[in-house]
Order: C-alpha cells, then structure tokens, then sequence
C-alpha cells in the first residue's frame, strides 16, 4: 500500500471514487460538477489530493482544501466498494491529518451528514467534534461540520 500525493495521473479516480460514493446516497450537487471540472484547482488553492495505491489500484483518495494557513477541510474521503472493511478509509485519514500537522495546520473540519453512521463514528473515534449540526449553505447532503484541533 502506498500513498500518494497530488498525483495528477490520479485525479479521474478521485473523482470516479467521489462521485461513486455521493449518487450512492445522495445526488451530486453543483460544487461537484465544479470539482470534476477542474480537481487541480484544489491544488492550485493550497490543498492536497491523497490517493492510496493498494493491489496496483486506486483504492481510496482524499483530499484537505486549503481554507486559511492553519485551518484546513478533510473532504472527498471514498474507498472504492471492493477494498472497503479493510481500514483503508482509517490509514487515509491518519495520512492526511499528520500531513496537516506537519505543515502547521491548527485545526482540520470536516462536512458530513448524520446518517453515515461509520463515517461519523470513525471521525468521532480520530477525536472530532460536531461544531454544527445544521443544514450546511453549500451542500444539501450536509448537516454536521465535526473539527479537530491538531
């Protein structure tokens, strides 16, 4: 297994994982027309795209976007369908939030929805907590922001 960073050549698997992962249970929205436009943007705005090499496959990506110098998003964490239950979504997570803290971020956020019962348990299980429990502006499938602090 390995992980890589801002890897170009894996940037349609990362939307393919994403867009797998929303139509399952929800529709995609506007912002993700636009991130499948152009993902690079995320990049180019400070951010990271991760994608976990497991088997010779793109199995998980995620990504931080860049909101301030020490505050960053967790965002589009997917596993692809046949990899999961192995704690793939887990190593991710720990990957991408270490590399936070070592480029100096203080807090990483995180949108999610109530009823992704193990992805709320396993953010909970990394010590974040629920900040808001509202409908988020942006996203309709979104109705928890959970942080961390680093």
């Amino acid at each position: 297994m390995t992980i890589h960073i801002n890897q170009t050549a894996h940037l349609p698997d990362f939307i393919r994982l994403n867009q797998r992962w929303i139509q399952q249970y929800f529709q995609l929205e506007a912002a993700d027309h636009a991130l499948a436009a152009d993902p690079e943007k995320v990049i180019r705005d400070g951010g990271c795209i991760f994608s976990l090499e497991h088997e010779g496959k793109v199995a998980g990506v995620c990504a931080l976007f860049r909101d301030t110098p020490h505050r960053m998003q967790l965002a589009r964490m997917a596993v692809d369908p046949e990899f999961q239950g192995k704690g793939l979504g887990w190593q991710l997570m720990e990957f991408a939030l270490n590399y936070a803290k070592e480029a100096g971020v203080q807090s990483v956020y995180l949108l999610s929805n109530t009823c992704l019962n193990a992805a709320i348990s396993m953010y909970e299980k990394a010590g974040f907590q629920a900040i808001s429990k509202d409908q988020h502006p942006v996203y309709a499938r979104c109705n928890i922001v959970m942080e961390k602090q680093l």
